[in-house]
């Protein structure tokens, strides 16, 4: 009877030990392979070995699983282990510029990249308004060049253009073509790589939408006199160019130069009047560079007053 009684708690108490031993969560198993073999395997930041390896006995849920390899890029993401078995496979990337036995990397030029030069150079050295400018140059490890144009009117404060693209030739060009709308004056081109770290830039003038006057202190004079010629220039020019026209030998023109505007537009000359001129009708014909607008004046010569 009593062996009966002993034997009845024994066999409770095994039951209740199997019970608890089937509600102990399974651990999951983790088998690593990568590409290439020998990547050093961290899990929830601690190194685990390097691959090909098993590792057993992973609590399930959330891990955080990395792979590393010197000259590759570093792999890691977040992984839901289960339980069971679970498998990871990795096919890592080389870093870029890094040479690696038996793989061949190509790597496209990105415009993070520091350019060795950016050069700026203009298709002529001052622009009509209605004309258009070509803005070219050379730049090196950026895909496009930032352009930006200062000058009067709307383009006080700058104005972006549309950026060109870098050729494989290390070659860029944009043609500017603002209309008949622009105002005249000095104006600014700045060329400069996508982070800019290089500069460069180009002044030149912008001429037109304005007029040239003359005026001469008399309009009738003696062979000898010194005749004053004055103007104005309002096109933005920083020149004006003279010619006078009469009798003979003045029929077809007698160039008397080039004259610098003033800040102010005005211009002057004077002009001394040959002794053998003939005597009629003389023209002054005088035009800015390069000829936007144009202006005369007439006197005599030789007629008596």
């Amino acid at each position: 009877m009593i062996r009966k009684i002993l034997i009845v708690p024994l066999i409770f108490f095994v039951l209740l030990a199997g019970c608890i031993a089937e509600q102990a969560p399974e651990k999951g198993t983790i088998q690593f392979t990568s590409s290439p073999t020998g990547a050093q395997v961290y899990l929830d930041n601690q190194f685990r070995g390097t691959t090909p390896s098993t590792l057993s006995g992973i609590d399930p849920g959330s891990h955080t699983i990395e792979f590393r390899y010197t000259g590759y890029e570093s792999w890691s993401a977040t992984m839901v282990v289960s339980a069971g078995s679970n498998n990871v496979f990795v096919a890592l990337t080389p870093k870029a510029g890094v040479s690696t036995p038996g793989i061949v990397t190509t790597v496209a030029p990105v415009s993070s990249v520091s350019p060795v030069s950016v050069t700026l150079k203009l298709n002529k050295e001052l622009m009509t308004i209605g004309d258009s400018m070509i803005f070219s140059g050379t730049a090196e490890g950026c895909k496009q060049v930032l352009l930006t144009i200062y000058g009067t009117g709307t383009y006080q404060n700058g104005v972006s253009l549309s950026p060109p693209d870098v050729s494989t030739l290390g070659t860029w060009s944009y043609t500017w073509n603002p209309g008949s709308k622009v105002q005249s004056g000095t104006y600014t081109i700045i060329a400069t790589d996508p982070e800019k770290k290089v500069t460069v830039k180009k002044e030149f003038p912008l001429i037109g939408g304005g007029e040239v006057t003359v005026t001469s202190n008399t309009r009738s004079a003696a062979r000898g006199d010194i005749l004053q010629f004055s103007g104005l220039c309002t096109t933005g020019a920083p020149s004006v160019h003279l010619v006078l026209y009469g009798p003979e030998r003045y029929t077809g023109g007698v160039e008397l130069g080039t004259l610098s505007v003033q800040a102010n537009q005005n211009w002057n000359f004077a002009y001394t009047l040959d002794t053998t001129m003939p005597t009629g009708t003389y023209t002054m014909y005088v035009y800015d560079v390069p000829k936007t607008s144009s202006g005369t004046t007439q006197f005599t010569v030789g007629f008596s007053q």
